[in-house]
């Protein structure tokens, strides 16, 4: 996977991939991130990215030009054809697990960084994708790409030490992750579930579908409504509805 962050602030994107998952990924060679200040591209001496908007109004935006230029520099040395190019707007599609899945499947992503009040709306021509984090507003779009490119490249087959890791996570089946357990088995009186120790992987595996039930149904009910359960899970979500 290919990905260009275009950013004003390239160090809130370099930081963190020096640690952990996204640094072993890039060193593995699944993933090459290059980050653009694209204040590179911008006009006159000054090197303005942002202007005033028409018809006046608060804050100040970011001008088409640099990202335009940006974006064409990026394209150009990828020579990718059809990039997804993605604009960090608290008013896009909501991202969830799904996204990230969809961002996991690409070939070259190009994640635009806003800052300031917002953009000229001819920006929005050339992307393919508008996305938010959620229901707030940021100083910026660095913090929320660092966490879309986080969800999608641990993804990427060979990222994760265990695939099956990212297969199990919460959100990936629709359900909440249940609940884990390792050493000791008796702690401060918290005991492990006697099932998760008795070696019947079958049983393991039913304890551990009910529990992801149970917790999405008491603390995320809404997700089940895209789930198909069998008559007996039904049950256990009833229950667990009536007893809240």
């Amino acid at each position: 996977m290919q990905i260009d962050v275009l950013t004003l602030f390239p160090e809130m994107i370099q930081e963190p991939m020096n640690h952990s998952m996204m640094k072993r990924a890039v060193e593995k060679g699944l993933v090459d991130i290059n980050i653009v200040n694209f204040r590179q591209f911008g006009q006159g001496k000054h090197s303005q990215v942002d202007d005033t908007p028409y018809g006046g109004g608060a804050g100040m935006l970011l001008k088409p030009e640099p990202i335009f230029e940006a974006v064409d520099a990026v394209k150009s040395a990828r020579e990718t054809k059809s990039p997804r190019i993605v604009l960090m707007d608290p008013a896009g599609r909501r991202f969830d697990q799904q996204v990230a899945e969809e961002f996991s499947k690409e070939e070259h992503l190009i994640f635009i960084c806003g800052h300031y009040e917002g953009y000229d709306e001819r920006i929005r021509s050339i992307v393919t994708d508008e996305v938010s984090l959620g229901d707030y507003v940021l100083t910026g779009g660095e913090l929320a790409a660092l966490v879309m490119m986080d969800a999608s490249i641990r993804l990427i087959p060979g990222v994760l030490g265990n695939q099956d890791s990212a297969v199990q996570d919460s959100h990936s089946s629709g359900l909440l992750e249940h609940p884990h357990y390792t050493r000791p088995a008796e702690y401060r009186g918290m005991e492990v579930p006697e099932v998760l120790m008795n070696g019947n992987h079958a049983l393991i595996d039913q304890w551990r579908r009910d529990e992801s039930i149970k917790r999405t149904a008491r603390r995320r009910p809404d997700m089940l409504a895209n789930i198909e359960l069998t008559p007996r899970e039904q049950e256990i979500v009833n229950d667990m509805l009536n007893n809240r």
